[in-house]
């Protein structure tokens, strides 16, 4: 842009703005879906101003300490060198240096922060039952983090002086980032072009050596001369591409379990498409199994390792509560990674999944249907909105800037759709029913199944700071399996704690070996150890991969042979 260029129109700026923001809306959870939670929200708004109502004087007492804290603010917020709220924790919102030097910004900042915690004190002095509280503490919160001076260009100043300096460069660039989001239907967190699949992204070698309608068996190249004899299978999260486990080499669980001498196959979901519409659970059972037998030919071993991350752990241990029943059993050792086999805590996510949330949806997708990956994305985004939807509009629209290449959150943006009587059945059993704990009382491919079948050594990982399997919620779902568990606790949250290379070997985890009742109480008696939990998995699982065996060179075998070249094109395919 010429440096005597006006500036964009703000006004139309402004609308651009509300106009991305209803498009967001609609494409993150789905219209239906985002009709049925607003509708939920409603009803718990509804119960929180009866309650306050039912107790005048509460409210009475807030709004008197609120004033009280508004003129002090104003009258501080004038003085020279006055810094706002010093002294209480940083807020990164906040962080620019810009926020202290006009006294307008420093009163938008404190005002804000102020009215913040006198809404959410207000939410927590209502009498409700805990659900209804536990959804309006959400939904008042994701109200608050939207209505941030900061999100907003005329109350910004860190964006207002970019715009400036810039002569509306920044402006300019923001509006084009906006309307490439707006074709996207989601909002960029990361530079896509900078990753490709194949490329430099799930580029550990290996190949394609069986794949069925809904998954791709990948067999992975050895790394060292001889190998333990016991293949080990992973199998990830299906809403997301496997390549989680397979970013790059220096983050890449797979090499990691390959340079251990480990044989590593990966399972690779489909992105399901619409003739997939009526696909079920049980389908995606009777494919996981299939994969398993091929697993145990291919390695010439009647008992294999299995590994399971997040929902992929919650099929896998469905699968082998099937096999257990029949009286198969092809497992030596499990390892389960974020992973929820019983669903009383399960974090925000439940503001979400009430029954009737679950009624409606499994009345829409009684007939079948296609969960669309964008509308899972959003819904867990939404959890963490500040950092997960609030920076990149600020970053992204209002200071103009570009997102930097980071493969974690290209892979988070890589979405995939899920076929609607899997989705409903998931929900209902699990979220809503929390049946699958329960010994027996649900059936799958016509067994009933009880985790308390499954004998078999087991290794679960949970992260502390995990907004999608809260960690107390791991903890309860390694106590419903039938064996001693070694159960670790890692710091971070969902991806980055479960995945922190040994080779960095940054951050730290908790061990303890008494697996009591309590959460809190095992987390009182565990040591704290430096480092990525990686290692002490490798230590746990070395002893289940019997004797070591010259590695071949010939993936895959007479039966299953090699397809085509690791990722496979199961993975390349995009939402």
């Amino acid at each position: 842009m010429p440096t005597n260029a006006p500036p964009p129109n703000a006004d139309k700026f402004a609308q651009q703005l509300r106009e991305a923001h209803e498009k967001f809306a609609g494409s993150t959870t789905g219209e239906g879906a985002s009709q049925q939670v607003m509708a939920g929200f409603a009803e718990a708004y509804r119960a929180w101003l009866e309650a306050m109502s039912a107790k005048p004087e509460t409210m009475l007492d807030l709004q008197g300490r609120y004033m009280q804290e508004q003129m002090r603010l104003w009258m501080s917020s004038m003085q020279p060198g006055n810094r706002g709220s010093a002294g209480e924790a940083p807020d990164k919102r906040f962080s620019g240096p810009e926020w202290n030097e006009l006294p307008v910004f420093r009163y938008f900042r404190d005002s804000y922060l102020l009215t913040s915690k006198m809404m959410m004190q207000a939410v927590e002095e209502a009498t409700l039952d805990a659900p209804t509280k536990q959804r309006m503490r959400f939904f008042m919160r994701q109200y608050l983090d939207a209505a941030a001076p900061s999100n907003y260009l005329m109350t910004n100043p860190e964006a207002l002086k970019a715009a400036m300096e810039s002569r509306g460069e920044t402006l300019r660039e923001g509006m084009q980032n906006l309307l490439a989001d707006m074709e996207k239907g989601r909002i960029s967190m990361t530079d896509e072009t900078a990753f490709e699949v194949g490329k430099n992204i799930a580029v550990s070698p290996g190949s394609v050596v069986y794949e069925n309608e809904l998954l791709q068996l990948i067999q992975y190249a050895p790394a060292t001369a001889k190998v333990f004899e016991r293949p080990l299978v992973m199998v990830p999260p299906c809403i997301n591409k496997f390549y989680i486990m397979d970013l790059q080499p220096e983050n890449s669980l797979v090499r990691f379990a390959v340079e251990q001498g480990h044989t590593v196959f990966m399972t690779s979901w489909r992105n399901v498409k619409k003739q997939h519409s009526h696909v079920t659970w049980d389908d995606y059972i009777r494919d996981l199994i299939d994969a398993l037998e091929v697993v145990k030919r291919i390695g010439k071993s009647p008992r294999i390792n299995a590994l399971g991350f997040c929902i992929g752990g919650t099929l896998l241990a469905s699968a082998l509560a099937v096999l257990e029943k029949k009286g198969r059993n092809p497992v030596a050792s499990l390892t389960l990674l974020t992973t929820l086999l019983e669903f009383s805590e399960v974090g925000d996510i439940r503001v979400y999944i009430d029954e009737n949330f679950v009624d409606k949806r499994e009345k829409q997708l009684e007939k079948g249907g296609i969960v669309p990956g964008q509308e899972l994305a959003g819904a867990f985004s939404s959890l963490r909105a500040n950092d997960l939807v609030w920076s990149y509009v600020v970053n992204n629209y209002l200071k103009g800037k570009q997102p930097p290449a980071f493969d974690l959150l290209y892979w988070n943006a890589d979405a995939t759709n899920l076929p609607g009587p899997m989705y409903a059945y998931y929900l209902r059993n699990t979220y809503q029913g929390n049946k699958l704990c329960k010994p027996d009382a649900l059936k799958m491919l016509g067994e009933p199944v009880s985790l308390k079948r499954l004998k078999m050594p087991t290794f679960v990982f949970a992260a502390r700071e995990d907004h999608i399997v809260p960690w107390k919620g791991g903890y309860r779902s390694a106590r419903t399996l039938g064996t001693k568990v070694t159960f670790v606790l890692g710091a971070s949250g969902h991806i980055a704690g479960t995945i922190n290379p040994a080779s960095k070997n940054k951050r730290s985890y908790w061990l303890n070996d008494k697996m009591t009742a309590d959460a809190e109480k095992w987390f009182i008696g565990a040591r704290e150890l430096p480092g990525s939990w990686w290692n002490e998995w490798a230590k746990w699982l070395k002893p289940h991969g019997g004797k070591l065996v010259a590695a071949r060179k010939k993936l895959g075998d007479g039966k299953a042979k090699a397809i085509e070249p690791a990722p496979g094109r199961y993975a390349k395919e995009r939402v």
